[in-house]
């Protein structure tokens, strides 16, 4: 292998995992602005309040996010670079 082809690599490596985790993050991020404008609003300082739909918000958007593109996607990318370009490039 090559330094062009481990950089490529690198850089698929990457992207695909920003792909499969912003929108979780994005949710959660969401989620947790608004439940940190109502604490605001109402002067609530309950710590659990912003952790438990956060949580339950994030494991909603991996099922919503669960497509099968996106994994099929991943792997794709183990059995072409990983798996083959090991094996033929020793």
């Amino acid at each position: 292998m090559d330094t062009g082809t481990v950089i490529n690599i690198a850089r698929q490596t990457v992207w695909i995992i920003v792909k499969t985790a912003v929108p979780v993050l994005l949710v959660s991020m969401i989620v947790g602005l608004v439940i940190s404008l109502f604490q605001t609003l109402t002067s609530i300082q309950e710590q659990t309040l912003t952790f438990v739909p956060k949580l339950i918000n994030a494991f909603g958007g991996m099922d919503v996010k669960s497509d099968y593109r996106i994994y099929g996607e991943f792997v794709e990318f183990l059995t072409v670079y990983l798996i083959k370009g090991l094996r033929y490039n020793d």
